[in-house]
């Protein structure tokens, strides 16, 4: 993901301190709010499992939306599996913010007759609204993703069916976006608990089913967990990733996918908003609303490129180079003649060349490139619509609004507000 550039602010008398004893200043005065207006807090439990990337990125949301607002006491205790901790029988408090994963938990959470939130997608219909994931989109961006890099055949690796509700959706809609591009995609989903000696099981099916795939092969492993399985069984089954397997998984959780060799890419699920907007409803419930959605689906952000999709994987290798070159250069002012010049054949035989191996022509290659250089700036970055349109090789922000609307079907405002909830 391309870091955010920081902004050096000129130095006078309002700005002179430190920024952090700034941002610890700005903090203690929201925090001041509800007290110095005499509101009293309102105490909400939090009961989100820490252990994953995906579950600190909603507490970073939750905490985002308190300091913002400073209306919340917040209890919060780390747990681990699936059932509510003791302590909420005779917990006392206004609202409850918590991944519900099964039919009694559910049972527990309604007698205690409090508005709840729920951070879990549930296998079956449960009386509290839900705020997560858009498991069909995120299987739909794998294949979109590995798709461009130029893969041909394709593979889904996930866990078996009815486990978990959107680990389905992803492999149905992965599957779903291969077929339209006129592609077949192989599945694999293996059940059965932890432990070396299933570890040791899983990894030998996997080789096998990794062997029997047609090659270049993009592989789709529904989280990271399972996307470093992957990558480890191709080390043993010395497949080369990605030139013979590209891998993408789902969570980026930054700590897995750096243990992968090589580096995973994996889709930003965009969890912090997620925990935002499910306080924004929660508060409302507490207000006394009971006319909130039941369901909020949050879209992730990007795809985060690492080593295990970076590859150009086409039959025809003025092709191959051709796009290497664009996607290498996709942050300058990139022309067609340049493109020609670096591959050094006619215009007219790379053209048919593309369209036939590519799908695109020569200058579609470019703002698709483009396109998905602004995607991750906008998802990643502080920079300002004018920066963005530069540093994402477009000649104006007008010109840059008009391509990413032609190919998304939104304006970059709308996509950044979507996914992080602010504007440009």
């Amino acid at each position: 993901m391309i870091p955010a550039r920081s902004i050096r602010l000129p130095r006078n008398a309002a700005n002179e301190r430190e920024p952090n004893a700034r941002r610890k200043h700005g903090d203690a005065v929201t925090a001041s709010k509800a007290s110095a207006t005499g509101t009293q807090l309102r105490r909400v439990a939090i009961i989100i499992g820490i252990t994953g990337s995906y579950g600190r990125g909603l507490v970073q949301g939750i905490a985002r939306y308190n300091r913002e607002h400073a209306n919340w006491s917040a209890f919060f205790h780390p747990i681990l599996g699936d059932d509510p901790p003791p302590w909420l029988n005779d917990w006392q408090g206004e609202g409850i913010l918590a991944r519900v994963g099964n039919a009694g938990y559910a049972a527990m959470l309604k007698k205690l007759k409090l508005p709840v939130v729920n951070l879990r997608l549930p296998t079956t219909k449960l009386p509290f609204p839900y705020v997560g994931l858009d498991h069909p989109r995120i299987g739909e961006i794998a294949a979109e993703h590995l798709i461009s890099r130029g893969t041909r055949h394709f593979g889904f690796y996930g866990s078996a069916p009815g486990v978990h509700a959107g680990l389905d959706e992803r492999a149905r809609c992965f599957k779903e976006a291969v077929e339209r591009a006129g592609r077949k995609c192989d599945l694999l989903t293996i059940g059965g608990g932890a432990g070396a000696q299933n570890w040791e099981k899983t990894l030998a099916r996997l080789i096998s089913w990794l062997k029997g795939l047609p090659k270049p092969v993009g592989v789709m492993a529904s989280n990271d967990e399972r996307g470093l399985l992957v990558l480890d069984a191709c080390r043993r089954a010395r497949l080369h990733v990605p030139d013979d397997v590209a891998v993408i998984g789902v969570d980026n959780d930054e700590l897995l996918c750096d243990l992968a060799v090589p580096p995973l890419s994996s889709i930003d699920l965009n969890s912090e908003q997620i925990g935002y907007e499910a306080c924004t409803i929660l508060d409302s419930m507490m207000d006394g609303n009971l006319k909130v959605p039941d369901s909020l689906q949050i879209a992730p952000r990007a795809v985060v490129t690492r080593r295990s999709t970076d590859l150009v994987a086409g039959e025809d290798p003025e092709v191959n180079r051709a796009i290497s070159f664009i996607r290498e250069n996709a942050g300058r002012a990139l022309s067609v003649a340049d493109v020609l010049a670096h591959v050094q054949i006619s215009r007219a035989a790379l053209q048919t060349r593309m369209r036939r191996f590519a799908g695109r022509t020569i200058h579609e290659e470019i703002e698709h490139a483009r396109v998905e250089r602004l995607k991750q700036l906008l998802a990643a970055s502080e920079l300002s619509i004018k920066q963005v349109a530069v540093q994402s090789g477009f000649s104006s922000v007008q010109y840059m609004t008009h391509v990413f609307r032609t190919v998304v079907g939104e304006t970059p405002a709308q996509f950044r507000k979507q996914r992080l909830g602010r504007p440009l």
